[in-house]
């Protein structure tokens, strides 16, 4: 579109055109042109969630729902990462989540297409065949921290002040597992010279400053940052399962130019004069997920984990203000503009796993700029963009508070009226389900020899069946946006998940040492300054299917004019992971994020089923499913080079969903050559 107004525009007819209108008319015009440039620009996948905003939607048509079912694999990468571990420490292989969503860079800097490995290795590929240009290597300490090692992506900012032509004047940012911030020059690759000590910024000193620091070495910084108006925002993560005075979870902004520290948020509030204020031996509250830009109005969206530790409040009394919220930060000072508290004192561990999304809902009364926060209960928060109020309503409703004796919880919760929940809510022994009468029985007697009931039903010691759990409703790989359609796609899990605090003398300490411990599907361990341990299992037949009926894993779309549910259908075959190949669409465990196009089309990889899948977004109707050399837990990307779409994911396995298929291979699909 753009290429026609430029070829009128410097058409000798179009000239005489041109100077007969007026100045004003003329100002207008450039100013649509703009615009238009601005749009095409957008078609391609710049950030990690396609654009600043998150919408993961791209206005590329190429490909679209009636040819989508033509895809074919075009190239294949492979970063070779698996290879480059060393002999003694051969056992991280199995630690790593290759997860990362590349994106694209502009021509006039090579166009390459760029992404991060799960060592924090940054590697530049050419978009139309797939061969390496560049490769950094930040050699980052690989001891094994919390366990395991990812890294979802980078992100890119031009230097609106810089020489073109200058080193650096494009910079990709990259946030390190050993807890680094370093700029790259976007065109080499090489780090930039003015940027902290030669390219890296040691953020260790700057968490440091703020207490709690005990488990500093645990924390790693895994999502892409976030970079707005020349501020780079990094959050990190920890492990809130074992300490209740686990590192801080403070948000930390950098000059993008010097790497200079500019300022911190701390996400828990620690002034006595204030009600809900907390000692610094309380942590967390972090952001370990992406977060999101709006550079117009100079904020940085960011969603926050509950405080520490995850499933025991009794030393953090109150609402725990600026956990599980969604935070509006002013990025040129680090001032809070608003925000809004999803979960008051959580102790389910339903911290807000993906980032924001920044998109306008068009109506007959023009545009609405909104933010749209999806949650592991399956809720769906709406918020007026400039003043965080409500944009469909939300309103309190009690619920229990007899939980853990010395734990205060809050009497009621925030329920959004519209959409309703994407997953069922709540749980009792007449849910059991499993394929024959014997599944089913076991089932019903592990609920009922548990703690359940509503969706808020408190931790105990007896045991809580939670549902939805800690991984789902949604989780990090988010939803997609399709602006044209106003239609939300989310893919969510519906699996039943058990938790219980034990008593710490009743802990095996021997046990306990397992550096698995207290974390999901690890046996019990102890949480650090508490009376208590802990036990996390998804809730499990003998025969090791979820003990509720599928599906256990959906797509579903909305209708966010409406509020209403547009469709849903299950996510995932279990072929795979079942003892026979029986390819049931019930839906299976999954890892990653959706994308929508102005082709109509909803692309996704995710489960833990070995295949690639499009969906008709208006409709729900599979379009295309294609087997994979393992399973894509990743989130995709497209985009258009030399005039041919493609459709980009990793295929990584994942080291728990899916272990036996953990790989490091890139594969890209495109229509094939008439």
């Amino acid at each position: 579109m753009s290429q026609l107004v430029n070829r009128a525009v410097f058409d000798i007819r179009g000239l005489e055109i041109i100077r007969r209108i007026s100045a004003i008319t003329f100002g207008i015009f450039l100013f649509a042109l703009s615009i238009l440039n601005s749009y095409a620009s957008e078609s391609d996948w710049m950030q990690y969630g396609g654009h600043e905003g998150g919408g993961r939607y791209s206005a590329l048509t190429q490909i679209n729902k009636e040819n989508v079912h033509k895809l074919e694999v075009a190239w294949t990468f492979k970063t070779g990462h698996l290879d480059r571990v060393p002999e003694q420490l051969s056992f991280l292989k199995h630690l790593v989540g290759f997860q990362v969503t590349p994106i694209i860079l502009p021509n006039d800097v090579g166009g390459h297409l760029v992404l991060c490995t799960p060592f924090n290795e940054v590697i530049a590929i050419d978009p139309e065949t797939g061969e390496q240009r560049w490769f950094y290597n930040p050699k980052i300490d690989l001891r094994p921290f919390a366990g395991r090692f990812n890294c979802r992506g980078l992100a890119q900012w031009r230097d609106p002040d810089a020489d073109p032509n200058q080193v650096c004047a494009h910079s990709l940012f990259l946030a390190t597992s050993d807890k680094r911030l370093i700029a790259l020059d976007a065109a080499s690759g090489a780090p930039c010279p003015k940027f902290g000590n030669e390219g890296i910024v040691d953020v260790i000193p700057f968490i440091r400053s703020i207490e709690p620091t005990n488990q500093i070495v645990a924390m790693q910084l895994k999502s892409p940052p976030a970079v707005v108006n020349g501020v780079v925002v990094i959050g990190g993560t920890g492990n809130k399962f074992k300490d209740a005075s686990s590192v801080n979870g403070a948000v930390r902004g950098f000059d993008a130019k010097s790497g200079e520290f500019l300022w911190a948020f701390d996400t828990l509030v620690r002034d006595e004069d204030t009600p809900g204020s907390l000692p610094y031996t309380v942590g967390g509250a972090n952001v370990w997920t992406t977060m999101s830009v709006d550079s117009k109005r100079d904020l940085v969206f960011v969603p926050t984990a509950s405080a520490a530790p995850n499933f025991y409040g009794a030393l953090r009394p109150g609402d725990n203000r600026y956990a599980n919220s969604v935070l509006a930060i002013k990025a040129s000072t680090g001032e809070l503009a608003w925000h809004y508290q999803t979960i008051h004192h959580d102790i389910w561990d339903w911290d807000l796993p993906t980032h924001p999304m920044l998109v306008d809902i068009t109506t007959e009364e023009g545009k609405t700029p909104i933010v749209i926060q999806l949650g592991k209960t399956g809720m769906v928060y709406t918020f007026h963009r400039d003043t965080g109020d409500p944009y469909f309503e939300i309103e309190e409703r009690p619920v229990p508070t007899d939980g853990i004796l010395g734990d205060q919880l809050s009497p009621t919760q925030p329920f959004p009226v519209k959409p309703p929940p994407l997953v069922r809510q709540g749980i009792t022994p007449d849910d059991a389900w499993g394929v024959t009468r014997y599944e089913r029985e076991a089932c019903r007697k592990i609920i009922a020899g548990s703690r359940y009931g509503g969706m808020f039903t408190p931790m105990s010691t007896k045991g809580t069946v939670m549902y939805p759990q800690v991984g789902g409703g949604a989780n990090w790989g988010g939803g997609a946006f399709d602006p044209e359609r106003n239609i939300l796609v989310v893919p969510v899990s519906q699996v039943p998940f058990y938790v219980r605090l034990i008593p710490a003398d009743q802990v095996d300490k021997a046990k306990a040492k397992d550096p698995r411990a207290g974390n999901p599907m690890g046996p019990p361990g102890l949480i650090k300054g508490t009376d208590y341990g802990l036990e996390q299992k998804a809730v499990l037949s003998p025969l090791f299917s979820p003990c509720t009926a599928p599906p256990w894993s959906l797509m579903v779309a909305v209708d966010m004019i409406k509020g209403d549910i547009l469709w849903k259908t299950p996510f995932g075959k279990i072929d795979k992971l079942s003892p026979l190949p029986i390819g049931f669409e019930w839906g299976t465990p999954f890892a990653g994020g959706a994308i929508t196009t102005a082709g109509g089309v909803v692309f996704i990889g995710a489960t833990a089923d070995e295949r690639f899948r499009a969906f008709d977004v208006s409709t729900g109707k599979k379009l295309l499913e294609i087997k994979a050399p393992t399973s894509a837990m990743a989130s995709p990307m497209t985009y258009m080079a030399n005039g041919k779409q493609y459709v980009v994911i990793a295929t990584g396995g994942h080291m728990w969903n899916y272990p036996k298929g953990i790989s490091d291979e890139i594969i890209a699909y495109a229509l094939p050559e008439n």
